[in-house]
């Protein structure tokens, strides 16, 4: 994420502000210029997102609507009824994570197509909600948007990081995967990298379940949830990947640098950081040379106030050729050497209005982890959570069945 100053006074804003506190002139975030606005000469006149409210955003309407919605806004399908006030409180911090996961992806040249991806957000009180992706549709749940109740759940599959961000960014893995691998060749290359997406996706899931992960899987993959299917081991480092980029992006756009610390001083090469806003560009040596010393010391700086650290991982050598393999196919992309492949194609769903709509198919109850469940074949470690019938944005229509095809976690 890049640093905003208001246009009017310069005084430093974020991305979330919708209003600068220095000279009260209003802020809108433009999507097709990926910059921070103010709202006034030209621009006085702009159309805010009808979620001004409702989700907290601060997007700019650049393209002409029934329902007066940002392209951020306009891809979430499915959000808590307006009565369900703990699951709107809920939406909104998981449509602001949503929005820092788009911007990123519009910042690095993914297509982000409203035709093909969207998003269900769905609050949980009765029924199970699933975790997971399939043809291009993610779904969350938002009970995870709570701090309480997220926290409770790493801690009990002993997860070393989780948030919302980290969940769109692996749900959004899977959508991205015929994306950037658009063709054999490419498919075939990233199955020296990361194994046969081929190979039998509930077999690999009732073994990971029955038997965890490997002992060593540490020095071959960025989590243990990574090591149960090569689709996850895909979705976990797109994630880790868009994690290292937006961080290293924010660090360089406030032009920290680490020059090492005097301990190390016979050493102090390997600790000296000065990442640049435009990470990457002279490829992946460049990320993970800034990434780990800027990386020591966050954590130490966290230790420092009491708290966890920044970046609870080690990456291995196997890990950072993965992360690498990574970043060579979505800057190929970025840089226009190679054409996007197709995206995943939705199955066909019939409308209905809101208050006909069906409640989600409960996941089988025996299907409980980190991920998430099929609808009806296979199934990536199901969350067993709950649902109320939820109704999509601004009295759109619900879809009353879920798309076809399996889940993945």
């Amino acid at each position: 994420m890049r640093a905003f100053s208001c246009d009017h006074c310069g005084q430093l804003v974020f991305f979330e502000n919708s209003l600068c506190l220095r000279c009260q002139t209003p802020l809108g975030f433009a999507p097709s210029a990926l910059q921070l606005v103010t709202l006034e000469g030209e621009r006085a006149d702009a159309q805010r997102c009808a979620n001004l409210t409702l989700a907290e955003c601060n997007w700019l309407v650049e393209d002409e609507n029934d329902e007066g919605l940002c392209r951020s806004c306009r891809v979430t399908t499915i959000r808590p009824a307006d009565d369900d006030l703990e699951g709107l409180k809920n939406f909104a911090a998981a449509e602001s994570a949503k929005r820092r996961v788009l911007y990123q992806l519009l910042d690095i040249g993914l297509p982000v197509d409203e035709e093909t991806l969207s998003f269900e957000l769905r609050s949980s009180t009765s029924e199970p909600v699933t975790t997971g992706h399939a043809d291009g549709v993610v779904t969350l749940d938002l009970a995870e948007s709570d701090d309480a109740n997220r926290e409770a759940r790493r801690e009990q599959l002993g997860e070393a990081y989780r948030t919302m961000i980290g969940h769109f960014r692996h749900e959004l893995g899977h959508y991205y995967q015929d994306i950037i691998l658009p063709d054999e060749p490419t498919r075939e290359a990233s199955r020296k990298v990361f194994g046969d997406e081929r190979d039998d996706y509930s077999a690999a899931m009732d073994k990971h379940y029955e038997s965890g992960p490997p002992a060593d899987w540490p020095d071959h993959f960025v989590s243990a949830y990574a090591t149960m299917h090569p689709w996850e081991d895909w979705a976990e480092t797109f994630a880790h990947y868009l994690h290292i980029r937006d961080t290293l992006q924010t660090a360089g756009d406030f032009g920290m640098r680490v020059d090492g610390p005097q301990a190390a001083e016979d050493h102090i090469r390997d600790f000296k950081a000065a990442p640049r806003p435009e990470v990457g560009e002279f490829g992946f040596r460049e990320i993970v040379d800034n990434w780990i010393p800027l990386t020591y010391a966050l954590n130490q700086i966290n230790r420092s106030m009491g708290i966890s650290d920044l970046y609870p991982f080690a990456l291995a050598d196997t890990v950072i050729e993965k992360l690498a393999f990574m970043h060579d196919r979505v800057h190929a992309i970025e840089t226009g050497a190679v054409e996007p492949g197709a995206a995943p194609t939705p199955a066909p769903v019939e409308d209905d209005p809101v208050d006909d709509a069906p409640d989600d198919d409960a996941p089988d109850d025996d299907a409980a982890d980190d991920g998430a469940a099929d609808d009806g074949a296979a199934a990536a470690g199901a969350e067993t959570t709950a649902t109320v019938e939820d109704e999509p944005i601004d009295d759109q229509p619900v879809d009353d069945a879920a798309p076809a095809g399996k889940a993945q976690g």
